[in-house]
């Protein structure tokens, strides 16, 4: 009985052996030798949005998660004071214009006076400078009303990009100040993986080179982690030593360069700090010409 117990055991731990080593050459048969595994996370650009003007809030008008689209009006300022400082500047103008034209019509007149001097060379000299003067008036308030217009427009922000509101810091009553936050927009595009190389394997990328990015998720519908292509669009001429949230298989001692791979067939399930891991066969042929750091057509 116990030599049966033996034999058993015996014959058990062979199968797991076998099962082990099996394992092993499946993983080892179906890795590609020329495949570089990175891991990084993906980051999103984020843009904070003011008035350049100060004021009362008047209007906001989307909320925390909301989706907005370039050229949409996101909030407005009470723009009385504005408007009114806008229509002051226009009364400004009317009359600098006015003075400069009455001066202008009278050197005209005077002019041909002033040429055979029945009129003397002093008072023409006052004409003229007049006229000048006035002219310098009239030109300083319609630059004054071309600001006031431009500070009116400011009173409301619109949308720069495609994107998401990620934060709405104000709220209608509250005052501002020139620049001051009042929402924060995730835009939806670019995005990007940012991850770390080996200095070893940093012979063997290049810019444009094609890279697999997959989340950790599960699809529910494929059961398989979530998939994007993106190219290498930065590669950093600089070395770092190896921050501690970046996972390598080297020792964390080594130099590695900062890389970002840029994904633009983009969807709703990638998120700001989401951990990814990234694929690049160094044995790809196929380049991307030109990898753009900004893309607003809302498509």
């Amino acid at each position: 009985m116990k030599k049966r117990s033996i034999q058993i055991l015996v014959i058990a731990t062979v199968l797991c052996i076998i099962g082990l080593v099996w394992l092993f050459l499946k993983k080892a048969w179906g890795q590609n030798p020329n495949e570089l595994t990175l891991y990084g996370n993906i980051e999103i650009r984020q843009v904070d949005l003011g008035f350049r003007v100060g004021g009362r809030v008047k209007k906001m008008y989307f909320e925390e998660g909301d989706e907005v689209h370039k050229g949409d009006l996101l909030a407005e300022l009470d723009a009385a004071p504005y408007k009114a400082a806008r229509d002051k500047s226009i009364g400004q103008a009317a009359a600098d214009k006015a003075t400069f034209l009455e001066a202008q019509s009278r050197l005209d007149r005077n002019l041909p006076l002033c040429k055979d001097e029945t009129v003397s060379r002093q008072e023409c000299t006052t004409l003229t400078n007049t006229r000048n003067e006035t002219k310098s008036k009239f030109e300083a308030s319609i630059a004054a009303l071309e600001e006031s217009e431009v500070d009116l427009r400011d009173t409301r922000i619109y949308s720069p990009s495609r994107g998401i509101i990620t934060t709405r810091i104000q709220e209608p009553g509250a005052i501002v100040t020139g620049s001051q936050g009042v929402y924060t927009l995730s835009k939806n595009k670019p995005v990007w993986v940012r991850a770390f190389v080996p200095e070893p394997d940093l012979a063997n990328i290049k810019y444009g080179m094609k890279a697999h990015v997959y989340t950790d998720t599960i699809n529910p519908k494929t059961k398989e982690k979530r998939g994007y292509t993106g190219w290498i669009g930065y590669i950093s001429p600089v070395a770092e030593f190896t921050p501690k949230t970046v996972q390598t298989t080297e020792l964390r001692t080594d130099l590695v360069y900062r890389i970002r791979v840029y994904i633009y067939e983009v969807d709703a399930f990638l998120r700001q700090g989401m951990p990814v891991t990234i694929k690049i066969d160094l044995g790809e042929t196929e380049v991307r010409e030109k990898v753009t750091d900004e893309d607003d057509s809302g498509k």
